[in-house]
């Protein structure tokens, strides 16, 4: 199993939407509004690196008001 850590920086006043959006998503496991430099941390966990991409690029980045995202892998 692949646990990652998703950055994702979001279009002005959308986060609490994309909060609900983004929890709905299969792989998410959790996913909180924060304060820094990004606006929202979501947590995967897929049974292989490539589906961490896949959740990111193809199913993420596709929602409407999201401007970047970062991932990390936890290592541990």
């Amino acid at each position: 199993m692949v646990h990652a850590f998703i950055m994702v920086k979001t279009a002005a006043g959308k986060s609490e939407r994309l909060l609900a959006e983004i929890g709905d998503l299969e792989s998410i496991t959790d996913a909180h509004i924060v304060a820094g430099n990004y606006d929202i941390i979501a947590e995967v966990d897929t049974p292989e690196v490539y589906d961490v991409l896949q959740t990111v690029s193809t199913d993420l980045q596709a929602l409407d008001g999201v401007t970047d995202t970062k991932t990390y892998i936890a290592m541990g």
